[in-house]
Protein backbone atom coordinates (compact mmCIF):
# COMPACT_ATOMS: atom_id res chain seq x y z
CA UNK A 1 0.00 0.00 0.00
CA UNK A 2 1.62 3.77 -0.88
CA UNK A 3 1.73 6.37 1.40
CA UNK A 4 -1.03 8.31 -0.35
CA UNK A 5 -3.46 5.09 -0.38
CA UNK A 6 -2.77 5.15 3.73
CA UNK A 7 -3.57 8.46 4.03
CA UNK A 8 -6.54 8.18 2.77
CA UNK A 9 -7.97 5.21 4.16
CA UNK A 10 -6.59 6.76 7.05
CA UNK A 11 -8.71 9.90 6.74
CA UNK A 12 -11.97 7.95 5.48
CA UNK A 13 -11.54 5.64 9.22
CA UNK A 14 -11.07 9.01 11.05
CA UNK A 15 -14.57 8.89 12.40
CA UNK A 16 -13.58 6.67 14.72
CA UNK A 17 -16.51 4.05 14.01
CA UNK A 18 -17.23 2.26 11.07
CA UNK A 19 -20.72 2.85 11.95
CA UNK A 20 -20.83 6.49 11.28
CA UNK A 21 -22.08 7.23 7.52
CA UNK A 22 -19.98 9.33 5.19
CA UNK A 23 -22.77 11.61 4.58
CA UNK A 24 -26.11 11.94 5.96
CA UNK A 25 -28.87 14.02 4.42
CA UNK A 26 -31.83 14.49 6.79
CA UNK A 27 -35.06 15.98 5.33
CA UNK A 28 -32.97 18.13 2.92
CA UNK A 29 -35.35 20.48 1.25
CA UNK A 30 -34.13 23.33 -1.52
CA UNK A 31 -36.43 26.09 -2.15
CA UNK A 32 -35.86 28.69 -5.15
CA UNK A 33 -37.89 31.49 -6.00
CA UNK A 34 -39.28 31.84 -9.46
CA UNK A 35 -41.56 34.97 -10.67
CA UNK A 36 -41.91 35.61 -6.98
CA UNK A 37 -43.21 32.09 -6.14
CA UNK A 38 -41.26 29.40 -3.65
CA UNK A 39 -40.14 26.49 -6.81
CA UNK A 40 -38.91 23.27 -4.38
CA UNK A 41 -35.76 21.65 -6.26
CA UNK A 42 -35.42 19.12 -3.58
CA UNK A 43 -38.16 17.94 -1.72
CA UNK A 44 -37.50 16.35 1.78
CA UNK A 45 -34.64 14.09 0.96
CA UNK A 46 -33.13 11.54 3.63
CA UNK A 47 -30.49 9.34 2.73
CA UNK A 48 -27.30 7.80 4.47
CA UNK A 49 -23.96 7.11 2.60
CA UNK A 50 -21.79 4.61 3.75
CA UNK A 51 -18.38 4.63 4.15
CA UNK A 52 -16.36 3.71 1.48
CA UNK A 53 -19.17 3.46 -1.24
CA UNK A 54 -20.11 4.19 -4.54
CA UNK A 55 -22.98 6.13 -4.48
CA UNK A 56 -25.13 7.08 -7.44
CA UNK A 57 -27.54 9.99 -7.67
CA UNK A 58 -29.90 9.21 -11.03
CA UNK A 59 -32.34 10.39 -12.66
CA UNK A 60 -33.92 12.75 -15.42
CA UNK A 61 -32.46 16.48 -15.86
CA UNK A 62 -34.43 18.66 -13.57
CA UNK A 63 -34.92 15.74 -10.89
CA UNK A 64 -33.00 17.63 -7.92
CA UNK A 65 -30.34 15.14 -8.26
CA UNK A 66 -27.19 18.09 -9.08
CA UNK A 67 -28.97 20.26 -6.56
CA UNK A 68 -28.84 17.62 -3.79
CA UNK A 69 -25.13 17.34 -4.46
CA UNK A 70 -24.09 20.62 -4.17
CA UNK A 71 -25.95 20.69 -0.82
CA UNK A 72 -23.41 17.87 -0.09
CA UNK A 73 -20.45 19.89 -1.17
CA UNK A 74 -21.94 23.06 0.07
CA UNK A 75 -22.03 25.13 -2.62
CA UNK A 76 -26.15 25.12 -2.02
CA UNK A 77 -27.50 25.47 1.22
CA UNK A 78 -30.95 23.67 2.36
CA UNK A 79 -33.92 25.45 2.81
CA UNK A 80 -34.64 23.04 5.53
CA UNK A 81 -32.67 20.22 6.84
CA UNK A 82 -29.42 18.87 8.19
CA UNK A 83 -26.64 17.91 6.26
CA UNK A 84 -23.86 15.32 8.11
CA UNK A 85 -20.37 14.43 7.06
CA UNK A 86 -19.08 11.59 9.40
CA UNK A 87 -21.07 12.35 12.13
CA UNK A 88 -20.64 15.86 12.33
CA UNK A 89 -23.36 18.74 11.53
CA UNK A 90 -22.12 20.73 8.44
CA UNK A 91 -24.93 22.04 6.99
CA UNK A 92 -23.80 26.04 7.86
CA UNK A 93 -20.24 25.03 6.91
CA UNK A 94 -18.65 26.69 4.12
CA UNK A 95 -17.57 24.61 1.11
CA UNK A 96 -13.66 25.19 1.51
CA UNK A 97 -14.15 23.32 5.51
CA UNK A 98 -15.90 20.65 4.38
CA UNK A 99 -13.30 17.84 3.65
CA UNK A 100 -14.76 16.90 0.29
CA UNK A 101 -13.59 17.36 -3.16
CA UNK A 102 -15.94 17.59 -6.43
CA UNK A 103 -15.46 16.70 -10.32
CA UNK A 104 -17.35 18.08 -12.66
CA UNK A 105 -17.86 17.31 -16.20
CA UNK A 106 -15.33 20.22 -17.69
CA UNK A 107 -12.29 18.93 -15.74
CA UNK A 108 -11.78 22.51 -15.17
CA UNK A 109 -7.76 21.97 -15.74
CA UNK A 110 -5.34 24.58 -16.24
CA UNK A 111 -4.39 24.71 -19.75
CA UNK A 112 -1.16 26.31 -19.47
CA UNK A 113 -0.01 24.03 -16.35
CA UNK A 114 0.99 20.45 -17.46
CA UNK A 115 -0.51 16.94 -15.72
CA UNK A 116 2.17 17.40 -12.52
CA UNK A 117 1.49 21.07 -12.05
CA UNK A 118 -2.43 20.55 -12.18
CA UNK A 119 -2.44 18.04 -9.69
CA UNK A 120 -0.04 19.54 -7.63
CA UNK A 121 -1.69 22.56 -7.30
CA UNK A 122 -4.14 22.13 -4.50
CA UNK A 123 -1.26 20.68 -2.68
CA UNK A 124 1.24 23.88 -3.29
CA UNK A 125 -1.68 26.18 -2.31
CA UNK A 126 -1.78 24.28 1.27
CA UNK A 127 2.21 24.90 1.54
CA UNK A 128 3.21 21.13 1.82
CA UNK A 129 6.05 20.21 1.79
CA UNK A 130 8.21 19.83 -1.58
CA UNK A 131 9.10 16.62 -1.01
CA UNK A 132 5.63 15.39 0.23
CA UNK A 133 3.75 16.87 -3.03
CA UNK A 134 6.35 15.01 -4.89
CA UNK A 135 5.76 11.71 -3.29
CA UNK A 136 1.54 12.12 -3.67
CA UNK A 137 1.49 13.38 -6.70
CA UNK A 138 3.72 10.18 -7.99
CA UNK A 139 1.41 7.85 -6.31
CA UNK A 140 -2.07 9.00 -7.63
CA UNK A 141 -0.49 9.24 -10.66
CA UNK A 142 0.76 5.84 -10.81
CA UNK A 143 -3.22 4.86 -9.41
CA UNK A 144 -4.78 6.47 -12.31
CA UNK A 145 -2.70 5.24 -14.73
CA UNK A 146 -0.33 8.66 -15.77
CA UNK A 147 3.02 7.54 -15.18
CA UNK A 148 5.02 8.69 -17.61
CA UNK A 149 2.45 11.81 -18.83
CA UNK A 150 3.91 14.23 -15.83
CA UNK A 151 5.04 17.08 -18.88
CA UNK A 152 2.37 16.99 -21.12
CA UNK A 153 -0.76 19.93 -20.99
CA UNK A 154 -4.11 19.45 -21.53
CA UNK A 155 -4.72 19.84 -25.00
CA UNK A 156 -1.92 17.19 -25.58
CA UNK A 157 -4.62 14.74 -23.84
CA UNK A 158 -7.63 13.31 -24.98
CA UNK A 159 -10.60 13.19 -22.90
CA UNK A 160 -10.07 10.25 -21.07
CA UNK A 161 -6.72 10.89 -19.91
CA UNK A 162 -7.88 14.50 -18.85
CA UNK A 163 -10.81 12.68 -17.01
CA UNK A 164 -8.23 10.67 -14.96
CA UNK A 165 -6.12 14.30 -14.10
CA UNK A 166 -9.12 16.05 -12.76
CA UNK A 167 -9.75 12.54 -10.75
CA UNK A 168 -6.14 13.09 -9.51
CA UNK A 169 -6.08 16.82 -8.98
CA UNK A 170 -9.11 15.90 -6.62
CA UNK A 171 -7.87 12.56 -4.89
CA UNK A 172 -4.24 14.08 -3.88
CA UNK A 173 -6.06 15.94 -1.51
CA UNK A 174 -6.88 12.87 0.58
CA UNK A 175 -10.55 13.75 0.86
CA UNK A 176 -13.34 11.96 2.70
CA UNK A 177 -15.25 11.63 0.33
CA UNK A 178 -15.34 12.45 -3.61
CA UNK A 179 -18.50 13.94 -5.60
CA UNK A 180 -18.86 13.50 -9.38
CA UNK A 181 -21.02 15.56 -11.13
CA UNK A 182 -21.61 13.81 -14.64
CA UNK A 183 -18.11 13.64 -15.10
CA UNK A 184 -17.99 11.16 -18.03
CA UNK A 185 -21.08 13.40 -19.89
CA UNK A 186 -18.16 14.87 -22.68
CA UNK A 187 -16.80 11.53 -23.50
CA UNK A 188 -17.83 9.75 -26.69
CA UNK A 189 -19.89 6.13 -25.57
CA UNK A 190 -16.31 3.65 -26.39
CA UNK A 191 -14.11 6.11 -24.31
CA UNK A 192 -17.33 6.27 -21.45
CA UNK A 193 -17.69 2.72 -21.16
CA UNK A 194 -14.39 2.08 -20.87
CA UNK A 195 -13.90 4.84 -18.26
CA UNK A 196 -16.83 3.26 -16.20
CA UNK A 197 -14.39 0.81 -14.98
CA UNK A 198 -11.15 2.78 -14.72
CA UNK A 199 -13.54 4.71 -12.14
CA UNK A 200 -14.89 1.70 -10.18
CA UNK A 201 -11.56 0.49 -10.41
CA UNK A 202 -9.93 3.92 -8.80
CA UNK A 203 -12.84 4.12 -6.24
CA UNK A 204 -11.72 0.49 -4.77
CA UNK A 205 -8.14 1.19 -5.18
CA UNK A 206 -8.45 4.21 -2.53
CA UNK A 207 -11.12 2.81 -0.74
CA UNK A 208 -12.86 6.39 -0.12
CA UNK A 209 -16.72 7.88 -0.27
CA UNK A 210 -17.38 8.44 -4.29
CA UNK A 211 -21.23 10.14 -4.92
CA UNK A 212 -21.77 9.94 -8.19
CA UNK A 213 -24.68 12.21 -10.17
CA UNK A 214 -25.58 11.06 -13.83
CA UNK A 215 -29.01 10.57 -15.92
CA UNK A 216 -27.14 7.69 -17.48
CA UNK A 217 -29.31 4.19 -16.25
CA UNK A 218 -26.43 2.21 -17.59
CA UNK A 219 -23.53 4.01 -16.11
CA UNK A 220 -25.32 4.03 -12.35
CA UNK A 221 -26.18 -0.21 -12.83
CA UNK A 222 -22.22 -0.79 -13.70
CA UNK A 223 -20.45 1.21 -11.39
CA UNK A 224 -22.93 1.71 -8.17
CA UNK A 225 -23.25 -0.32 -4.98
CA UNK A 226 -26.28 1.19 -4.34
CA UNK A 227 -28.42 3.97 -6.50
CA UNK A 228 -30.94 6.47 -5.96
CA UNK A 229 -33.43 6.98 -8.28
CA UNK A 230 -34.74 10.24 -8.05
CA UNK A 231 -38.03 12.19 -9.56
CA UNK A 232 -39.36 15.16 -9.46
CA UNK A 233 -37.16 16.18 -6.40
CA UNK A 234 -37.85 12.88 -4.35
CA UNK A 235 -36.13 9.29 -4.18
CA UNK A 236 -38.38 6.79 -5.66
CA UNK A 237 -36.04 4.11 -4.77
CA UNK A 238 -32.60 4.07 -3.05
CA UNK A 239 -30.93 0.05 -3.23
CA UNK A 240 -28.80 -2.07 -4.95
CA UNK A 241 -28.70 -1.87 -8.73
CA UNK A 242 -29.65 -5.57 -8.68
CA UNK A 243 -32.91 -4.74 -6.47
CA UNK A 244 -33.59 -1.83 -8.50
CA UNK A 245 -33.56 -3.47 -11.94
CA UNK A 246 -35.20 -6.45 -10.79
CA UNK A 247 -37.79 -5.07 -7.96
CA UNK A 248 -38.90 -1.44 -9.25
CA UNK A 249 -40.43 0.73 -6.26
CA UNK A 250 -42.93 2.98 -8.56
CA UNK A 251 -43.61 2.45 -12.31
CA UNK A 252 -41.14 5.52 -12.33
CA UNK A 253 -38.69 3.37 -11.92
CA UNK A 254 -39.26 0.11 -13.80
CA UNK A 255 -39.70 3.25 -16.69
CA UNK A 256 -36.78 4.62 -16.36
CA UNK A 257 -33.99 1.61 -15.66
CA UNK A 258 -33.57 0.31 -18.51
CA UNK A 259 -36.85 -1.36 -20.90
CA UNK A 260 -39.89 -2.47 -19.21
CA UNK A 261 -43.46 -3.58 -19.66
CA UNK A 262 -46.01 -2.34 -17.66
CA UNK A 263 -48.97 -4.44 -17.93
CA UNK A 264 -52.38 -3.54 -15.44
CA UNK A 265 -55.59 -5.29 -14.29
CA UNK A 266 -57.41 -7.18 -11.80
CA UNK A 267 -56.39 -10.37 -10.06
CA UNK A 268 -59.15 -12.94 -11.13
CA UNK A 269 -57.76 -15.63 -8.51
CA UNK A 270 -55.14 -16.82 -6.40
CA UNK A 271 -54.63 -20.49 -7.17
CA UNK A 272 -51.06 -22.52 -6.14
CA UNK A 273 -49.20 -19.61 -4.53
CA UNK A 274 -49.93 -17.68 -7.89
CA UNK A 275 -51.91 -14.57 -8.43
CA UNK A 276 -53.65 -15.01 -11.58
CA UNK A 277 -54.01 -11.36 -13.14
CA UNK A 278 -56.60 -11.73 -16.36
CA UNK A 279 -55.88 -9.69 -19.38
CA UNK A 280 -59.00 -10.82 -21.46
CA UNK A 281 -59.62 -14.14 -23.21
CA UNK A 282 -57.13 -16.53 -22.39
CA UNK A 283 -54.71 -14.42 -21.82
CA UNK A 284 -53.06 -14.07 -18.16
CA UNK A 285 -50.11 -13.47 -15.98
CA UNK A 286 -49.15 -14.86 -12.85
CA UNK A 287 -47.36 -12.98 -9.74
CA UNK A 288 -45.64 -15.51 -7.61
CA UNK A 289 -46.96 -15.00 -3.83
CA UNK A 290 -49.95 -14.75 -1.99
CA UNK A 291 -50.14 -11.55 -0.60
CA UNK A 292 -52.88 -10.30 -3.27
CA UNK A 293 -56.62 -11.29 -3.13
CA UNK A 294 -59.28 -11.16 -5.76
CA UNK A 295 -60.44 -8.11 -7.31
CA UNK A 296 -57.44 -6.35 -6.39
CA UNK A 297 -56.45 -3.65 -9.05
CA UNK A 298 -52.33 -4.58 -9.54
CA UNK A 299 -49.72 -3.44 -12.34
CA UNK A 300 -47.21 -5.70 -12.79
CA UNK A 301 -43.64 -5.29 -14.27
CA UNK A 302 -41.47 -7.85 -16.65
CA UNK A 303 -38.50 -6.94 -18.21
CA UNK A 304 -38.01 -7.54 -21.92
CA UNK A 305 -35.24 -10.25 -21.80
CA UNK A 306 -37.79 -12.42 -19.52
CA UNK A 307 -40.09 -13.27 -22.43
CA UNK A 308 -40.22 -15.67 -24.47
CA UNK A 309 -41.50 -15.07 -28.07
CA UNK A 310 -43.00 -18.59 -29.80
CA UNK A 311 -45.42 -18.93 -32.68
CA UNK A 312 -46.77 -22.07 -30.33
CA UNK A 313 -48.65 -22.03 -27.32
CA UNK A 314 -46.81 -22.19 -24.00
CA UNK A 315 -47.58 -25.14 -21.47
CA UNK A 316 -47.01 -25.00 -17.75
CA UNK A 317 -47.50 -22.40 -15.03
CA UNK A 318 -46.44 -19.51 -16.65
CA UNK A 319 -47.79 -16.07 -17.74
CA UNK A 320 -49.35 -16.55 -21.44
CA UNK A 321 -50.18 -13.45 -23.52
CA UNK A 322 -51.26 -13.11 -27.28
CA UNK A 323 -50.05 -10.44 -29.65
CA UNK A 324 -49.24 -9.90 -33.56
CA UNK A 325 -45.66 -8.68 -33.90
CA UNK A 326 -45.43 -4.88 -35.41
CA UNK A 327 -42.15 -4.98 -35.68
CA UNK A 328 -39.04 -6.15 -35.11
CA UNK A 329 -35.35 -4.43 -34.97
CA UNK A 330 -31.86 -6.58 -35.12
CA UNK A 331 -29.63 -4.74 -32.64
CA UNK A 332 -26.30 -7.34 -32.55
CA UNK A 333 -26.99 -9.30 -29.55
CA UNK A 334 -30.66 -9.66 -29.52
CA UNK A 335 -33.20 -8.73 -31.74
CA UNK A 336 -36.10 -6.50 -30.15
CA UNK A 337 -39.74 -7.46 -30.94
CA UNK A 338 -42.45 -4.97 -30.87
CA UNK A 339 -45.72 -6.80 -29.92
CA UNK A 340 -49.24 -5.70 -29.69
CA UNK A 341 -51.66 -7.36 -27.75
CA UNK A 342 -55.40 -7.34 -28.06
CA UNK A 343 -56.41 -4.48 -25.58
CA UNK A 344 -53.94 -2.24 -27.29
CA UNK A 345 -51.03 -2.69 -24.92
CA UNK A 346 -47.65 -2.91 -26.33
CA UNK A 347 -44.88 -5.21 -25.00
CA UNK A 348 -41.11 -5.40 -25.91
CA UNK A 349 -39.01 -8.57 -25.80
CA UNK A 350 -35.64 -9.20 -26.85
CA UNK A 351 -34.33 -11.85 -28.10
CA UNK A 352 -30.55 -13.02 -27.73
CA UNK A 353 -28.73 -13.94 -30.89
CA UNK A 354 -27.23 -17.12 -29.46
CA UNK A 355 -26.91 -19.25 -32.63
CA UNK A 356 -27.75 -17.49 -35.29
CA UNK A 357 -29.66 -13.82 -36.64
CA UNK A 358 -32.91 -15.89 -37.63
CA UNK A 359 -35.81 -14.07 -36.50
CA UNK A 360 -38.42 -16.59 -34.45
CA UNK A 361 -40.96 -14.31 -35.85
CA UNK A 362 -41.71 -11.83 -38.53
CA UNK A 363 -43.52 -8.00 -38.67
CA UNK A 364 -47.02 -9.06 -39.10
CA UNK A 365 -46.89 -13.00 -37.43
CA UNK A 366 -49.40 -13.87 -34.56
CA UNK A 367 -47.54 -14.91 -31.68
CA UNK A 368 -47.69 -16.15 -27.69
CA UNK A 369 -45.40 -14.78 -25.42
CA UNK A 370 -44.41 -16.71 -21.93
CA UNK A 371 -42.81 -15.54 -19.18
CA UNK A 372 -42.37 -17.50 -15.15
CA UNK A 373 -44.29 -16.09 -12.44
CA UNK A 374 -41.35 -14.51 -10.36
CA UNK A 375 -40.41 -12.42 -13.46
CA UNK A 376 -43.56 -10.56 -13.03
CA UNK A 377 -43.23 -7.98 -10.09
CA UNK A 378 -45.90 -6.47 -8.57
CA UNK A 379 -45.20 -2.46 -7.88
CA UNK A 380 -46.52 0.47 -5.88
CA UNK A 381 -48.21 3.44 -7.76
Amino acid sequence: MTETQAGIEAAAAASGSSNVPAIELDGVVKEYLSQGEAVRAVKGVTMSITEGEFFSLLGPSGCGKTTTMRMIAGFEDPTQGKVWLHGQDVTDVPPNKRDVNMVFQSYALFPHMNVWENVAFGLRRKKVAADEIKRRVGEILEIVDLTGREKRRPREMSGGQQQRVALARALVNNPRALLLDEPLGALDLKLRQAMQIELKRIQREVGITFVYVTHDQSEALTMSDRIAVMNDGQVDQLASPREIYERPATPFVAGFIGTSNLLSGTVDRITSGFAVLKLGGEDRVLVAGETHRAGDPIAVTVRPEKIRISTEEPTGDVSVVRGTVFEVVYLGLYNSYAVSLADGAEVTVFQQNAVDSTSTAERGDAVWLSWQPQHSYAIGS
